[in-house]
């Protein structure tokens, strides 16, 4: 829209020249003003992504939001994106454009499902990518994989007892002994896939093995446990803002 002369004037005494072409008038509004000194304001500026403060917990997300330190009357959005990335966005400008002030990315450990790992290393990952439901369940499938994995003989894992579901392998009993074991299948288990602040979700897996001794899990769930993930933040970001909720300051979208 075309600006009133007071406006002009008022950018005149700011020290701007008519043939000025492009001037910040209030940090966000952008005018345009012509050679015979009119200026007229054009769309504001797009909010880009290296604006928005960068976070890797929804503890710092949170405290970010009950701090108000920025956009005090302003409503802003929670966009729970997918179970590793949650956005705090602005309410939608007059030109389509939106404003994302915060970003949260969970970091999580790497590692490949489908991918078969030797003993060694699919025994540490067990232990350290994996949660402990030793204290939720009755039988602990982590547990299981770990005492399989850990007592396996270098024997090749058998083939012939293989019906699709169980593999027979053989496992040390005691110093000189072995015994014949069926791996469990599929099995239930809880990796660190989300932010640390929520439940992790358990989901099925189809574990495997193969010669050398290796092993490997498979995903067996068609991805439920993303579902399952973004429900758990949803929850924990209402339990924690409760009052901003109650407030209208935050819309959670998930």
């Amino acid at each position: 829209m075309t600006m009133t002369k007071e406006a002009i004037q008022y950018l005149i005494e700011q020290g701007i020249k008519p043939d000025d072409r492009l001037v910040n008038f209030d940090d966000t509004r952008w005018v345009n003003i012509d050679n015979d000194g009119r200026a007229t304001e054009i769309l504001p500026r797009v909010f880009t992504a290296k604006n928005r403060i960068l976070l890797n917990t929804l503890t710092g997300l949170v405290n970010y939001i009950k701090a108000n330190v920025e956009r005090e009357n302003m409503h802003m959005i929670l966009h729970i994106e997918n179970e590793r990335n949650v956005h705090l966005m602005g309410t939608l400008e007059f030109d389509g454009s939106r404003e994302v002030l915060a970003s949260s990315s969970a970091i999580v450990p790497k590692f490949d499902y489908g991918q078969f790992y030797d003993m060694e290393s699919f025994n540490i990952a067990l232990q350290s990518k994996f949660v402990d439901l030793s204290n939720e369940k009755e039988i602990d499938d982590r547990a299981i994989l770990l005492k399989v994995v850990g007592n396996v003989t270098e024997d090749n894992v058998r083939t012939t007892g293989d019906d699709g579901v169980s593999q027979a392998v053989s496992i040390k009993q005691g110093i000189a002994s072995k015994a014949e074991v069926k791996a469990p299948n599929p099995v239930f288990l809880a990796p660190y896939r989300t932010f640390l602040e929520v439940e992790q979700p358990a989901s099925q897996f189809v574990f495997r093995m193969k010669d050398g001794p290796r092993a490997a899990i498979f995903e067996a769930d068609g991805g439920a446990w993303r579902n399952q993930a973004i429900v758990n933040i949803r929850e924990y970001l209402k339990e924690q803002l409760n009052e901003e909720i109650k407030a209208n300051r935050i819309t959670i979208l998930a």
